[in-house]
C-alpha cells in the first residue's frame, strides 16, 4: 500500500453523528467518497435522507438512523442498528450545539443543554462504540470534533468553550484507556469555517474584524478539513492517538 492509498477507507464502516447539516454532512460525504460505508445519524432523520441519496448517487453506501446523543438509550439503539450492518471502524463524534449570550445572561438551562450535547453526548457515543469494537475483537478510530475554543476563549459562548475544552481532555483520557484495544481517539479542532449558517456573519463588518485577527487572514472552507479528517480516520494516522489537530489558519498561535 503506497502513501496515498493509506488515506482510503474502502471496506470500512463509519458512523457520523450530527450528519444532518454543516460539518457533519460534509464529513459523511467525504468518508463515503473515500470508500467507507456511512451510517448517518441525527435527531432529524428526515434531513438525512437527501444526503443518503446524494451518496448513493455517486456510488457510495449510506443508511440513516435517529440519534439523540444526550440519551444513553438512543445511543445504544443507534449502535444496535449500526451493528446490523457491521461493527463501526470509524466514529465521528460531530453532534454539537451552542448558545450565544453573554456570560451573565446564560442560564442553567443553556449550560445543561450545551454540556449534555457536546460533552456527555461525545462520551456516550465514544464509549458505546468502543464497547462494540472490543466485543467484536477489532480496533477502530474515534474522531471527536472539538473546536479551537477548546484551547482559547471568545465572548458570548462560555458553555460552548467549556464543553469543547472538556472534549479535548476527554479525548486524551479515552485514548489512554482504549489504546490497548487498538482503538485510536483523536480530536479535530476546526477554527472559523464558512458554512451556510455563518456565511452572512463572516462576510459582515464584524466578520472582517475577526478575519483580521487570524494570522493567515482567511477563514477556513469545508474542504480545508478534508485532509485532517482523513488523516485521523484512516490508516494514514495509525500511530496517532490522543492528538488534537487544529485547522484554523493559524488562529491558535495568534495572541489576539
Amino acid at each position: 500500500m503506497n502513501g496515498m492509498d493509506r488515506f482510503r477507507l474502502d471496506g470500512k464502516l463509519a458512523l457520523v453523528t450530527g450528519a444532518s447539516s454543516g460539518l457533519g454532512a460534509h464529513f459523511a460525504a467525504l468518508l463515503a467518497s473515500s470508500g467507507a460505508r456511512v451510517m448517518l445519524a441525527a435527531r432529524r432523520v428526515d434531513a438525512l435522507h437527501p444526503l443518503a441519496t446524494d451518496i448513493r448517487r455517486i456510488g457510495g453506501e449510506a443508511r440513516v438512523t435517529a440519534l439523540d446523543v444526550t440519551s444513553s438509550r438512543s445511543v445504544r439503539e443507534c449502535l444496535d442498528r449500526t451493528c446490523e450492518w457491521g461493527t463501526p471502524d470509524i466514529v465521528v463524534n460531530n453532534a454539537g450545539v451552542t448558545v450565544t449570550r453573554s456570560l451573565l445572561e446564560q442560564t442553567e438551562e443553556d449550560f445543561d443543554r450545551v454540556l449534555e450535547t457536546n460533552l456527555k453526548g461525545c462520551w456516550l457515543v465514544a464509549t458505546e462504540s468502543a464497547r462494540r469494537m472490543v466485543q467484536a475483537g477489532r480496533g477502530g478510530g474515534v474522531v471527536n470534533v472539538a473546536s479551537i475554543l477548546g484551547e482559547r476563549v471568545a465572548g458570548g459562548v462560555a458553555p460552548y468553550a467549556i464543553s469543547k475544552a472538556a472534549v479535548v481532555q476527554a479525548t486524551r483520557a479515552m485514548a489512554l484507556e482504549l489504546a490497548r484495544h487498538r482503538i485510536r481517539v483523536n480530536a479535530l479542532l476546526p477554527g472559523y469555517v464558512v458554512t451556510d449558517l455563518n456565511r452572512n456573519f463572516l462576510q459582515s463588518e464584524a466578520g472582517e474584524k475577526l478575519r483580521a485577527r487570524i494570522p493567515s487572514r482567511r477563514f477556513c472552507e469545508l474542504q480545508d478539513l478534508d485532509g485532517p479528517m482523513l488523516l485521523l480516520a484512516s490508516d494514514a494516522g495509525s500511530a496517532m492517538t490522543g492528538a488534537s489537530l487544529a485547522v484554523d489558519g493559524g488562529h491558535l498561535v495568534s495572541s489576539l
